[in-house]
């Protein structure tokens, strides 16, 4: 009996012992976060981070510009082989050879196209590199209701392009204030991207660790400026006699400050709230805007020109509004924008805080115009 005793407790010492090595085999490797944007280091790398809905839609746009591309070759062939057939009578003996390479042609075509659709995630991913061209950046657009777009773009292309893209894709009203956002959620910071900027050159200094995202939202205040040019040139103005500027004075505004030679720039001024990179105070100082960049009165001073001390060149700053700085850098107010110089360069970073929305409007818009 006492045999027995030992060997059912020596047999639940080792099923004891099994099911921990069993339990430590089967636990989860942890995994790394996904990127909200890919860049241009490694396009396969890129593409395996993709979710499955947004690698098939991605595929899908690949197969539909190959079959455009196919189209349109076949298209010029025979356009090149009737102009030959009306040169000569010898090109015209010659024309079955041509019609039939060109046959030939459309039905290889043909044939690439009724391929089987790629089922696994690797044939999708073999397929997109091999058809990836020039689009050498794979970016995960973030949409407003929560889902999200994989675009291909190209190094070169515009944020203006970029958005053209995505109205083909949307159901969107195609307005002028939509815009491609970036977002720092570290600094908490964001920036709608201007039309005319290169797309890619904001993204491609960002590290594979970084938590920035791209958004397609709508910025009503994107051109508020030459929606409402009273606001910018007409700001001294009690609010009320605004109200009642017609579509015509506007227009006539624009004229007077757009139509010349040079673009005349508002004379805005007033009080910010200053902190500067690596400080935690905010000084208030008195600022004046002018065309080549943003000036600052010195205490004790006048606003004179002679007096005006340059705060920054608007050359190589990128204004970014920012997000709750009143909790986190205990900012005077809720209306805070940041002056980053240059895409590549951190080292120099102020916030600036406006008393209020009004004056921040006026500041943001007519800096980024």
């Amino acid at each position: 009996m006492d045999d027995i005793d030992a060997m059912f407790s020596t047999l639940l010492g080792e099923m004891d012992n099994l099911s921990q090595s069993l339990a430590e085999t089967t636990e989860e490797v942890p995994t790394s976060p996904r990127r909200s944007t890919f860049g241009f280091t490694n396009l396969n790398e890129s593409l395996n981070e993709l979710e499955e809905q947004d690698l098939d839609a991605l595929v899908a746009d690949l197969r539909s510009d190959s079959k455009t591309s196919e189209v349109s070759t076949d298209q010029q062939t025979g356009r090149q082989t009737t102009g030959q057939s009306a040169e000569s009578a010898m090109t015209q003996q010659s024309e079955p050879a041509v019609a039939s390479s060109s046959s030939s042609n459309a039905a290889e075509s043909s044939k690439r196209l009724q391929m089987s659709e790629p089922q696994t995630k690797a044939d999708k991913i073999k397929l997109a590199l091999e058809n990836l061209n020039e689009a050498k950046l794979i970016v995960k657009v973030l949409m407003s209701d929560g889902s999200s777009k994989a675009l291909m773009v190209d190094e070169k292309q515009t944020v203006r392009e970029v958005l053209d893209k995505l109205f083909e894709k949307t159901y969107c009203d195609c307005s002028v204030d939509w815009s491609l956002c970036e977002t720092s959620p570290e600094l908490q910071i964001e920036r709608g991207l201007e039309d005319h900027e290169c797309f890619a050159e904001p993204l491609s200094v960002w590290t594979s660790e970084s938590e920035n995202k791209i958004y397609f939202v709508s910025r009503p205040q994107k051109y508020v400026m030459f929606k409402d040019p009273q606001l910018f040139y007409m700001w001294k103005k009690k609010t009320a006699s605004l109200s009642g500027i017609n579509e015509q004075e506007k227009q006539l505004l624009l004229k007077e400050n757009f139509g010349g030679s040079t673009v005349i720039v508002p004379d805005l001024e007033g009080m910010l709230f200053l902190k500067e990179d690596g400080k935690k105070v905010w000084k208030p100082r008195y600022f004046v805007l002018r065309a080549s960049g943003l000036y600052y009165v010195p205490k004790g001073k006048t606003k004179s020109s002679s007096d005006l001390v340059c705060f920054v060149h608007f050359e190589k700053v990128n204004i970014y509004t920012c997000i709750n700085h009143r909790q986190k850098y205990r900012a005077p107010t809720n209306f805070c924008f940041m002056l980053k110089v240059s895409y590549k360069d951190m080292v120099h970073v102020s916030a600036m805080g406006c008393p209020s929305f009004h004056d921040f409007l006026l500041k943001i818009c007519v800096s980024l115009s």
